[in-house]
């Protein structure tokens, strides 16, 4: 088959629901980097959704950070026509529906309801780079799904491309012959025609019952200001029209459907969505409770039993603390928490108190990038000032009266007798070139890592299947793996349970008072190292005092290290131009008594400035700078 010209002219959406026939569903898979979304923008200008005056780079990527990062983030849906003749030359109309889908292994849970939406996936791998970690992890996920998997080779424009070879390593890694992967460019366009000829041909079209009552999975949300929560469904049995009465079947609250319509890529109102579709919803609702992905959306005059399951909860890899800058926003983080919730599904969080920072949440996310999007996006989407803590994970603590305590925050974690830490571990494939072997392996034993396998790919590339703790990869692991790799290196990991380990809670004092905030849950092998870090940041942070304040760090009661904040001292001799001595050491033991009465009664206050630099997981000695000059 070959693509037809006249197809980019077609009419942009038939009115009425499209036969399942007709219809195609599929998704762009990849590693990060590997140009799913530059592939998206030439499928839109091809079929002719977007026009060159309204075409830019990343078109599906609506959110500033997207563009400014250059990653996805958020899975977009847009619906496109293409015709393909048949075997008597005649054209036929097809809808394609198209999800692209992010690439980083934080956005994992956005992929997986994406796959659950579609038929088909498109395995995108570039041509200079080849198989990477989150290749394997994504495509693992659409045989989960049973997905009919189409192997394409992008970016075959770039001078170090090397298909040929990358072809052979894509095709035994599917289990086909390397002339059945596409060879495509997103940037020029080269190839795009022939893979939606192939999408056509191989992926097949929606199977279900029309006459059957209506089931919808909702797999996205979004919060518009003026028309309240837009949701994005794909219609598994039956119909939805217009004006009709739908229920969510897990809430079993009922609204009316004021608009229903499909993305091409911006909104389209149609008559109806029917078997196979994937389209938009909206009820006027604004309580952003009320549609939750993984919901069942049916009529509600002839409503379906069975739901259709959901998705599988996501569970959160890191924890930290998010408290607004000003107390009186608390109200405003919870709603705008609230909000981002219904748009990012993998978000968990719950209140919490600090002494030091007042009220915030305790929010699980799934990785460390996953953090750092959240937040930027409640301080930029929202106008909200925050605080993130140092992230942390998830530990179970075993004490001497068999009780067992969840530890979210270290503040929880008990004191007394314990006769077992026990901390999650994942199982992480690090795809590597194979002069860096040593290095990575370095890399991993110094994080209390275990072999768990190793693998040639091919002559120059390696595949390092290692057990790690989760508390470990969390934070700085994978920038160092970048930098003892040069770049070359890709990291992937899924949870693989829990293990015990020897873990202490490091506390840090100011004047022997203990300061919740500061401490921290880490291995018996490291705690010195970072008390000893933690009260160094802190005699640069904290103002000096009229009096000398000493900072401890201590596991239990024994102290493990320890600095001093020197008093300030006034210069109390500048008045005596001369005289007796005894005067002059008269004065000085009146300033030392002085001084010894205020240390005893004296408190210390922590600035708000010290805070956000010890506390923020982007900390440098920069912010500490800047904070000491405030």
């Amino acid at each position: 088959m070959s693509p037809i010209p006249s197809a980019a002219g077609m009419s942009r959406i038939q009115p009425a629901a499209t036969p399942p026939e007709l219809l195609r569903n599929f998704c762009i898979i990849a590693h990060i980097d590997h140009g799913k979304s530059t592939l998206a923008d030439r499928m839109l200008q091809l079929t002719g959704v977007v026009d060159a005056r309204a075409m830019r780079a990343q078109y599906l990527d609506r959110m500033d950070i997207e563009r400014e990062r250059g990653i996805t983030i958020k899975s977009q849906a847009v619906r496109m026509p293409w015709a393909v003749e048949d075997a008597d030359g005649v054209l036929v109309p097809y809808a394609l529906n198209m999800i692209d889908t992010p690439g980083h292994v934080d956005f994992t849970y956005e992929v997986s309801r994406s796959l659950a939406a579609s038929e088909g996936a498109v395995l995108l791998v570039d041509a200079a780079q080849g198989i990477e970690a989150q290749t394997l992890a994504n495509l693992y996920l659409a045989l989960e799904k049973d997905l009919q998997v189409i192997p394409v080779l992008n970016k075959i424009d770039l001078p170090a491309a090397q298909p040929e070879r990358y072809a052979e390593e894509l095709a035994r890694l599917v289990g086909g012959e390397p002339e059945d992967v596409l060879l495509v460019s997103g940037k020029t366009g080269a190839g795009v025609g022939p893979l939606l000829d192939r999408i056509v041909q191989l992926v097949p079209h929606p199977t279900g019952d029309a006459d059957a009552p209506a089931r919808a999975m909702i797999f996205d949300s979004v919060y518009d200001t003026y028309r309240g929560v837009v949701t994005y469904v794909r219609v598994i049995d039956g119909n939805l029209s217009p004006r009709e009465k739908i229920v969510m079947m897990s809430t079993r609250a009922t609204h009316e459907l004021l608009e229903i319509g499909v993305i091409s890529p911006e909104p389209v109102v149609t008559k109806g969505l029917g078997v196979g579709e994937v389209g938009y919803l909206i009820t006027g609702v604004k309580d952003v409770r009320q549609s939750r992905v993984g919901d069942t959306v049916t009529n509600a005059n002839k409503p379906a039993i069975h739901d259709l399951g959901g998705y599988r909860d996501p569970m959160p890899m890191v924890f930290s603390g998010l408290y607004p800058i000003d107390g009186t926003d608390y109200p405003l983080l919870r709603d705008a928490l609230d909000r981002l919730k219904l748009n990012d599904a993998a978000l968990v969080y719950e209140p919490e108190t600090s002494v030091a920072l007042g009220f915030g949440f305790r929010v699980g996310f799934l990785g460390l990038l996953h953090l750092e999007i959240v937040r930027e996006r409640l301080e930029r989407e929202f106008d909200l000032d925050l605080i993130s803590t140092a992230p942390n994970v998830v530990y179970d603590v075993t004490l001497e009266d068999k009780k067992v305590v969840r530890v979210t925050n270290p503040s929880e974690f008990p004191g007394g007798k314990i006769v077992e830490v026990r901390e999650p571990i994942v199982k992480a494939t690090i795809l590597a070139p194979s002069e860096f072997i040593g290095a990575v392996m370095e890399l991993c034993q110094t994080r209390r890592g275990e072999l768990g396998g190793m693998d040639y790919l091919s002559a120059d590339r390696v595949e390092l299947r290692y057990t790690l703790p989760l508390a470990e990869i969390v934070f700085d692991f994978f920038d160092q793996l970048k930098s003892k790799t040069r770049g070359y290196a890709s990291l992937d990991y899924e949870a693989a349970g829990e293990q015990a380990g020897d873990l202490v809670k490091v506390d840090i004092l100011l004047q022997g008072e203990q300061v919740d905030a500061f401490s921290s849950i880490v291995h018996k092998d490291k705690a010195y190292a970072y008390g000893l870090m933690m009260v160094g940041k802190l005699r640069e942070l904290i103002p000096r005092q009229q009096f000398e304040v000493p900072i401890q760090a201590a596991i239990g009661s024994r102290i493990i290290a320890r600095e001093t904040i020197r008093a300030m001292r006034k210069d109390v001799l500048a008045k005596c131009y001369g005289g007796d001595i005894t005067r002059k050491r008269k004065l000085l033991e009146k300033q030392k008594e002085g001084k010894k009465r205020m240390k005893t009664i004296g408190r210390v206050e922590v600035p708000q400035e010290a805070f956000i630099a010890a506390l923020s997981s982007d900390a440098s000695g920069k912010d500490a700078k800047d904070a000491k000059k405030k």
